[in-house]
């Protein structure tokens, strides 16, 4: 396990400068392919996100080594990203999107997927901003903006040249204890069933994408995640430390046409599904038996490997040739512009990590005069 600080900085300084020749391209054709063949762009822009996004792949698989084990028939796994699909799944770490990316990139769509997201991702440098040439949707949490907003990117999905994945997270928010204290407090003022290990699902973008949707998205990709009780949850800065970890996915394919035709109909079954996942997961928690779906192969991909090495030499190159032409460590001012250089580079990190972190809540210590909490907390 290497000290964080000399992982960061190497790494920062691959994934922000790659990332901004990636983004200027990505700006460059935005602006000239983009008008012309919006199919283009989007074949091209697949290709320069995935030269991107699999340094991240490379983390996972090669650095970290997370071990990822996919629960689903064989069927639906032959199915994987040769077909529009709908994605939910329960949001319970800090890197279930890349859990995500990493199932795409197995599947060979990891240039086409699409997710909807809170807005402050879309300004994250070098990420954010792939994303958002990527047409990721990003949302504002006001709900009379928000609708507006899913219908127009959902009718502009329609066309895509090459099968993607939509994903969202229909709670809303990451899982911690405190939320989960809150979700069964509803439940319990509701008489809905109590959850144990997943929030309550906010049901009001699902129903609308469902809506939208239907007609070129076939299916909807039902998706649990699940972590060990004996190993800690894997994060972004422990996957920068290489510390290896393994999680569960279990992926179960639900026909869109199967769905109800009504708004009601179509909220209770994301409910349903969600009291699904969590007796599931309950179940993995006792018995450690998490699915009785086939586990399938999936192998880690080698192109990551060959993209990052690629980097390194085009980078190493150019900055070779920078410093030559330059002379930029021959001074003081130069060599005070390479400190800053890296500097900006370490706290770009440290939001990048900061930003995947959920919120950090200590264990709470509920009054004993309030025996109905207490119950919900510890049952």
């Amino acid at each position: 396990m290497a000290p964080v600080t000399i992982v960061i900085l190497p790494i920062g300084i691959l994934f922000i400068l790659s990332g901004l020749i990636v983004n200027i391209i990505q700006a460059i054709f935005f602006l000239l392919l983009r008008p012309i063949s919006k199919n283009c762009y989007r074949r091209v822009n697949k290709l320069l996100t995935e030269s991107l996004w699999l340094q991240l792949i490379w983390l996972i698989d090669w650095w970290a080594g997370i071990k990822i084990e996919l629960h689903t028939d064989s069927e639906t796994f032959q199915l994987m990203g040769k077909e529009n699909a709908l994605v939910i799944c329960n949001h319970r770490s800090d890197i279930d999107w890349l859990i995500g990316w990493v199932l795409a990139q197995r599947s060979g769509c990891l240039g086409s997927t699409v997710a909807i997201m809170k807005k402050e991702i879309k300004f994250l440098p070098v990420l954010g901003w792939s994303m958002w040439f990527a047409e990721y949707i990003f949302l504002e949490r006001n709900w009379k903006k928000d609708e507006t907003s899913l219908k127009s990117n959902f009718k502009h999905l329609e066309h895509m040249p090459l099968p993607f994945w939509l994903a969202l997270f229909v709670e809303g928010t990451r899982f911690t204890q405190t939320k989960l204290l809150q979700a069964q407090e509803f439940a319990a003022s509701k008489g809905l069933p109590i959850p144990r290990n997943v929030l309550i699902p906010r049901t009001k973008g699902f129903v609308t994408a469902v809506n939208n949707l239907r007609t070129f998205v076939p299916a909807i990709y039902d998706c649990t995640y699940a972590v060990p009780k004996s190993e800690a949850s894997p994060t972004l800065l422990r996957i920068f430390k290489g510390i290896s970890s393994s999680v569960k996915v279990q992926i179960k394919r639900q026909k869109m046409v199967e769905l109800p035709e009504t708004d009601d109909g179509i909220a209770q079954w994301c409910k349903d599904a969600f009291v699904a996942k969590d007796a599931l997961l309950e179940k993995y928690n006792t018995t450690e038996i998490f699915s009785d779906q086939e586990l399938q192969q999936i192998h880690r991909p080698k192109i990551s490997v060959l993209v990052v090495v690629c980097w390194l030499c085009l980078l190493g190159f150019l900055l070779y040739e920078f410093f030559q032409l330059t002379s930029l460590l021959s001074s003081w001012v130069g060599i005070l512009f390479t400190v800053l250089f890296l500097l900006l580079v370490t706290v770009i990190m440290e939001i990048f990590i900061h930003s995947s972190q959920s919120e950090r809540s200590k264990s709470m210590v509920l009054p004993t005069q309030d025996p109905l909490k207490q119950n919900l907390l510890h049952q």
